[in-house]
């Protein structure tokens, strides 16, 4: 050893353990530290936390020398702060219930495409076009976590959260706190637009047959040497952390079951698919045992998702007799309340249905009963009592909900109560125990009641004499006599439905849940009156998480100085935007209008505001409803509609949805009059969607005119391109790698191509969509490496050529082609031009067998069937040029030489060997359809 060299290892072994002045994930970059931190016993800091730190520092922005913001930079720093993050998460075995735990839905996000990135998923690939048979192991296992954690992230987000109680306001803290919001629900709405590619995704993965692998520390330092190895150790079948086929299968079946359970909610259908699952699931648990290092299950939730699967799937054998919870949940379907209440009495001899299921079912009434339907307020009495003496006899205290609904008692309900609890112990088999709880619940009773009359009602009972004793039920009613008067409860008027003898705390959490549950303004004003006369202290508008107002409003709702004004604006606003997400419109427009009253008396601002609101709510309305059947608009809302496209008035907040709304509604509806001649042109500059509402509705006047007349065709051709081109400022590595953030889209566009795909995604109107998809496949043709051109009706009205091919984002560009086919064909499955353009798209990816898929359906569509001829403009020579290329790469070029052979009798007339060709034909093409239909 060189004495240089001896001189840096003693000066390495002499530093301290850790720099004063060096942040933890610096000293542990600089001095390559990172796996003895991890070995210790309690590394602080935590690992999720420096997954978190070395993220944070990997995606900070650069500002340039013009003092510009720029992307983070794919800098070595960058790339190896990534690499240790990665290597965190290796270390914890790439657990997602611990880094689900721990990290937030961006850093997470942030993780799991850097996992992809590093384990050559290609971007821009959609998983579900990809086959995990042929992919290397650890490929395979990246896109399983990822698609994993995308249907766990979306059953997690449908579950209520806990409100933290807010501190101080902190305007940095509030900044911060929204935007990560703001990422988190833009996160999550792309993965519900996914969601049904993720489940295909896993349904795929439960058909291998084969074990994978996960990275660990050591390939992924093999990987940071190596970055351009393809075919190294990190590929083979060896390499990482080996997870076993029935490890992954059980995973994925218990992943998949909580997203079909979660779908049932609004399709019934589904909770078959997430029964099997779940019951797969256990089988493999079974199957696996206590050898599994990397599959963790909570067995107890599982146990729950069975129990509630048995309930809403019950048995189809005529043999086997429905269970409890069926039963109890078929009445609830079907409004039989009555049988509910017959089967909770039954119960309570059995104790065989959890308390909490008993206590949910009641919850349900309640909710029912207070959203108007008031046949139910006898029933809650009822189902309540059974729950009561339910609990009463297994040494539980009496409920709230009971002191409630037993506040004013009358002769009925003392009758239903002693026939409950009559119904509900067996005298003759009942422990000691139990007969004592019942007659302590019968004496408690007693002497909560005012009037004379029902404590003798109760006394006289056959099951009160047996239970207590002579001496005991004298006692009762000489104290009963011997009491001083009182107010008689039975006939003091009940202000409030929660004057109860309890707690104010239990009384404000009663009334917060009931806040939650409202959606009747009236109510939900009374509340928040009786809250606010408790304390002082509490912002209700932050009661639920799932009260979410845009931030443009937010500001200007959150300064109203009365508190109690500022709660009741922001609650009926927030629960009138989310059941208008729902489509409960009829809810919605009674919280609006609510709202509009209550602002109209002092903000002219947030009065507009809500006008604004109501008008978006009617034409959600119209086109959920009477639309669909495509019934036009009242002339009123179409006058609305204009309104607010025209409307100038200052400092008003406004929603960009809303105007892509108004604009999208035009179109649908034809008003392409009203869009080229009678748009104000200050609207035209200030308003990107009316701006691109014009060019749609001119260029579709223009259509029938000749070629040189179409100007609009040429301006709408700038636009899209001049959004879908991008800055020149990203460039590959030099190492090869592609950085997760390649690319920006541009800001020269009049919009960004995410904000132009949203909006024609509201469109439904044929040929607008036709117009849109004819230019999107143009721009994607005009590329100089296409090998397969892809056709579409009227792509001739559009430029041949762009002057700066360079500036194009065509990986984008391809992208959008397949989103707007697949949305347009959910629009209408029968159009032609749009399957002939889904084919084109199959077979330029060599995917022959959903091209020919599509081919045919297309020529089915327009020919019923193949009982006429399909339109020669449907059957290009092209479309029939690949349909052949497609069976002889599928290996039907045999079905081929049959349909060309020659006329068995070619002396026939011609009239009869044409029919005799088109017979051929019709059947050839049938029987084609059959097979790939």
């Amino acid at each position: 050893m060189s004495a240089e060299a001896a001189d840096r290892e003693a000066a390495t072994s002499s530093r301290p353990c850790t720099p004063p002045q060096t942040s933890w994930f610096e000293f542990l970059l600089e001095e390559s530290l990172l796996e003895k931190h991890l070995r210790k016993p309690c590394p602080d800091p935590a690992p999720v936390q420096l997954i978190v730190q070395f993220l944070e520092q990997a995606s900070k922005p650069s500002v340039n020398e013009q003092n510009q913001v720029q992307p983070p930079p794919d800098n070595k720093r960058n790339r190896i702060l990534k690499l240790l993050a990665l290597k965190v998460a290796a270390h914890l075995k790439w657990d997602l219930d611990i880094l689900e735990k721990s990290l937030s839905v961006p850093v997470l996000n942030m993780l799991l495409n850097e996992l992809l990135c590093i384990s050559k998923v290609p971007p821009g690939t959609k998983h579900v076009d990809m086959d995990l048979a042929t992919l290397p192991p650890t490929t395979a296992m990246a896109i399983l976590l990822y698609n994993r954690w995308a249907i766990r992230t979306i059953v997690q987000s449908s579950f209520p959260v806990k409100q933290a109680k807010p501190g101080p306001p902190q305007l940095s803290v509030m900044n911060q706190m929204q935007q990560e919001k703001e990422l988190t629900e833009n996160i999550l709405k792309v993965l519900k637009e996914q969601a049904s590619d993720s489940i295909l995704v896993l349904e795929a993965a439960l058909k291998l047959n084969k074990d994978l692998y996960v990275h660990t520390m050591r390939t992924l330092d093999l990987l940071a040497v190596e970055p351009g190895m393809v075919n190294g150790e990190t590929e083979s079948s060896t390499a990482g952390l080996k997870i076993r086929t029935e490890e992954m299968q059980c995973q994925v079946c218990y992943d998949l079951g909580a997203a079909y359970f979660q779908q049932g909610s609004t399709n019934s259908a589904v909770y078959e698919n997430a029964r099997e699952k779940f019951f797969r699931t256990k089988e493999l648990i079974a199957e696996i045992g206590s050898l599994s290092l990397h599959c963790t299950i909570d067995e107890k939730r599982l146990a729950g998702y069975c129990q509630a699967c048995d309930v809403l799937v019950p048995s189809d054998s005529t043999s086997q007799q429905l269970t409890s919870y069926s039963q109890v949940h078929i009445c609830l379907r079907s409004d039989n309340y009555q049988d509910v209440v017959k089967i909770f009495i039954e119960d309570n001899l059995t104790f065989s249905l959890p308390v909490q299921f008993r206590q949910s079912v009641l919850r349900e009434l309640f909710q029912k009963a207070q959203q108007g339907n008031e046949a139910l307020d006898e029933i809650c009495f009822k189902v309540c009592a059974c729950n009561t003496v339910r609990d009463i006899l297994e040494g539980r205290a009496i409920s709230v909900q009971f002191n409630q609904l037993f506040l004013r008692p009358n002769k009925e309900k003392i009758d239903f109560l002693l026939e409950v609890c009559s119904r509900s112990i067996n005298l003759e088999k009942a422990s000691d125990s139990l007969k004592g709880n019942m007659a302590a619940f019968l004496k408690n009773v007693c002497l909560g009641l005012e009037d004379l009359q029902y404590v003798f009602m109760i006394s006289s009972h056959e099951l009160f004499i047996t239970l207590l004793k002579d001496e005991e039920r004298k006692l009762l009613v000489d104290q009963m006599r011997k009491r001083s008067p009182r107010v008689n409860l039975c006939i003091k008027p009940v202000t409030s439905f929660y004057d109860i003898p309890a707690s104010a705390s239990v009384n404000i959490g009663q009334l917060e849940h009931q806040l939650i549950l409202s959606v009747d303004p009236w109510r939900i004003r009374q509340i928040l009156i009786e809250l606010h006369g408790m304390t002082s202290e509490r912002q209700f508008w932050t009661v639920s998480n799932k009260w979410e107002v845009p931030s443009v409003y937010s500001g200007v709702i959150l300064g109203i100085k009365d508190s109690l004004t500022r709660d009741l604006v922001y609650i009926l606003m927030a629960k009138g935007l989310h059941c208008s997400t729902v489509k409960d419109f009829s809810h919605a427009k009674q919280l609006f209008a609510a709202c509009l009253e209550l602002v109209t008396e002092f903000s002219p601002k947030l009065r507009q505001v809500m006008l604004n609101e109501m008008l978006l709510l009617d034409i959600h309305t119209h086109e959920a409803g009477t639309g669909q059947s495509g019934e036009r608009p009242p002339s009123d809302l179409i006058s609305r509609v204009r309104g607010y496209l025209e409307m100038r008035l200052p400092d008003i907040p406004l929603r960009q949805v809303i105007a892509e709304e108004c604009v999208a509604f035009m179109l649908n509806w034809r008003e392409n009059e009203y869009l080229t001649l009678q748009v104000p042109a200050f609207l035209l500059q200030n308003n990107p969607y009316v701006k691109l509402g014009q060019l749609l509705a001119a260029t579709c006047k223009e259509l029938p005119g000749p070629k040189e007349s179409r100007r609009t065709a040429k301006d709408l051709w700038e636009v899209v391109v001049q959004i879908c081109s991008v800055s020149s400022q990203h460039k590959r590595g030099n190492d090869g790698r592609v950085s997760l953030i390649k690319q920006r889209e541009s800001t020269l566009g009049i919009m960004y191509r995410s904000e132009l795909l949203s909006f024609i995604k509201k469109l439904r109107e044929p040929l607008v969509l036709t117009i849109i998809l004819s230019l999107f496949v143009k721009l994607h043709n005009v590329r100089e490496d296409i090998v397969n051109d892809i056709t579409a009706e009227h792509i001739s009205i559009w430029p041949s050529s762009i002057p700066n091919l360079q500036s194009v984002d065509f990986e984008a560009v391809a992208i959008t082609v397949k989103e707007l086919v697949r949305y347009a064909l959910s629009i209408n499955p029968s159009t032609h031009s749009w399957l002939i353009i889904q084919a084109d798209i199959y077979f330029a990816t060599n995917q022959y067998s959903a091209a020919l898929h599509y081919y045919l359906q297309a020529g089915a569509v327009c020919s019923d069937f193949f009982n006429k001829a399909v339109p020669p403009d449907v059957y290009t020579d092209q479309v029939i040029k690949r349909m052949i290329k497609c069976c002889s790469l599928l290996n039907c070029h045999t079905q081929i030489k049959a349909i060309g052979q020659t006329e068995l009798n070619a002396s026939n007339p011609e009239e009869v060997l044409q029919l005799a060709a088109q017979r051929r034909k019709k059947k050839f093409l049938q029987a084609m359809a059959k097979l790939y239909f």
